[in-house]
Parts: C-alpha cells; sequence; structure tokens
C-alpha cells in the first residue's frame, strides 16, 4: 500500500435537476426584467388601441 497514491475526494457535480433549475431561474429573471423595462411602453400603445376603438374600428380605419 503506497501512502503517496490517495484517491482524492471528487466534489459533487451538479445534476441535471440543479442545472435545469438554474437556467430556468436565469431566463425568468431575464424575461422578468425586461417586461419591467418595457411595460410603460406597452400601457401607452395599450392606451392608444383603446383610443382608436380596438377591433371595432375597421370601418374608421381602413
Amino acid at each position: 500500500m503506497s501512502i503517496g497514491m490517495r484517491r482524492r475526494p471528487r466534489r459533487a457535480a451538479m445534476s441535471g435537476r440543479q442545472l435545469l433549475a438554474a437556467q430556468a431561474a436565469v431566463v425568468g429573471s431575464l424575461v422578468a426584467a425586461l417586461i419591467v423595462t418595457e411595460l410603460p411602453s406597452i400601457l401607452r400603445e395599450v392606451r392608444i388601441y383603446r383610443m382608436t376603438g380596438g377591433l371595432r374600428a375597421n370601418r374608421r380605419y381602413p
């Protein structure tokens, strides 16, 4: 038995499920940040759409 040939303890690798959860968290936070930054413009567009009559305004705005 050689004293110099000891095995090193292996680090626990990240499982596939943990990796998928981490990726979902990153993508979810990016989507949430995008929605928060674009929310004022989306609300402005909805307001304009409602002022012009929406889907019922086909006869007025060809």
